[in-house]
């Protein structure tokens, strides 16, 4: 409902099976030029990457903070993609954040290293300081 004008930089969702999607919901991304791929039947490991998303979030954000209404999660789950996409290591990418330096940054043995908190120190980032 919030795409608007992004809609266009999607080329796929990946749904699954449930009953709540009826066709009018895949017929609103179908407009907008989404193709609706549909999960195999009986197969909850089928969208490994969605299930790897929810359960990040679930353990490093969402088991840690009680949530106050729908604005209140807009923004804790904007500063936590934030987060997860420009700082947070991850593994498959050589301990590089997806929308980080496409090399890692350069070490230097004995600089003094700064922390910036976020979500209220829930998740401290480190780098060297300059």
């Amino acid at each position: 409902m919030d795409l608007g004008e992004r809609a266009d930089r999607f080329r796929f969702l990946v749904r699954d099976r449930d009953a709540k999607f009826a066709s009018v919901f895949d017929a609103v991304f179908a407009a907008a030029g989404i193709d609706v791929l549909k999960t195999p039947v009986r197969a909850p490991r089928a969208n490994a990457y969605a299930e790897r998303w929810v359960g990040t979030v679930r353990r490093e954000l969402l088991d840690r903070v009680l949530i106050f209404g729908r604005r209140h999660l807009e923004s804790v789950l904007s500063e936590y993609v934030d987060h997860y996409n420009s700082h947070r290591p991850h593994r498959s990418l050589a301990q590089t954040p997806p929308l980080g330096p496409a090399r890692p940054p350069m070490v230097v043995v004995g600089a003094r290293v700064v922390r910036r908190d976020r979500l209220g120190g829930l998740i401290g980032e480190h780098s060297q300081a300059a």
